[in-house]
């Protein structure tokens, strides 16, 4: 997701940009580039990103 023109905070109301942000999971650390609010830090998880990539790390780390 590349593209985040017209996406808002829903608790800020800023307009969202790009921004590489850390995932923690299982004692693992991974990172990618999404829509995050520049006032509070919020950060949006596209369906995509979530049942893609992330499910494919998830996938990943579950099996070690």
């Amino acid at each position: 997701m590349s593209d985040t023109t017209g996406w808002k905070c829903g608790k800020c109301g800023e307009a969202l940009v790009l921004k590489r942000n850390v995932f923690n999971y299982m004692g693992r650390s991974f990172g990618h580039e999404v829509p995050t609010c520049p006032k509070c830090g919020r950060i949006f998880i596209s369906k995509e990103l979530a049942k893609g990539r992330m499910a494919e790390v998830e996938a990943l780390m579950e099996d070690k």
